[in-house]
């Protein structure tokens, strides 16, 4: 994915806005610039996890079965959740399978039937990744306070509900 590092200034977006009457130069900045960020966090959290030996595929569908009681799911459950394709969460299984963090379990009556479960060394690798990574979060969160981090959420929100018009 290319990631734009050089974001336009407020000056650059008024040439656009000049040209092109829709755009919004405040809406356009800010938008570039959660962009930004997004894809720097993106970036940060694979740089984290990669000290543990883990991608960030993979760090997902452990989280998501840790999240289940009975630490199992369907691959199809676990693909909606982490909203890839089901080919692609095959692929998550297998090398998480091959490092020996998940098993497929068949049932007895239908082999196509299958359920992943997070195994004992899976719950121990997430024990050893989750202390840093709560530890960076914490850190890279600290300029804001309580107040703070809810008014950001709730912008986020407010944002995803807006995002519609970019696939419409």
């Amino acid at each position: 994915m290319l990631q734009l590092k050089d974001l336009p200034t407020t000056a650059v977006l008024g040439k656009f806005a000049e040209r092109y009457p829709d755009a919004d130069v405040t809406a356009v900045s800010a938008f570039l610039h959660l962009l930004r960020v997004a894809t720097d966090l993106s970036a940060a959290l694979d740089a984290c996890l990669s000290k543990h030996g883990l991608l960030q595929g993979r760090w997902w569908v452990l989280i998501l079965l840790m999240r289940e009681d009975s630490r199992t799911s369907t691959p199809s459950a676990l693909a909606d959740k982490a909203g890839v394709t089901r080919a692609t969460m095959t692929g998550l299984i297998d090398g998480l399978e091959q490092c020996n963090l998940v098993e497929r379990i068949y049932t007895k009556n239908d082999r196509r039937s299958v359920l992943v479960k997070l195994t004992d060394p899976g719950q121990a690798k997430l024990d050893l990744v989750m202390p840093d990574y709560y530890r960076r979060v914490r850190r890279c969160m600290q300029a804001l306070d309580e107040k703070g981090r809810v008014q950001l959420h709730q912008i986020l929100e407010l944002i995803n509900a807006g995002m519609p018009a970019l696939i419409e």
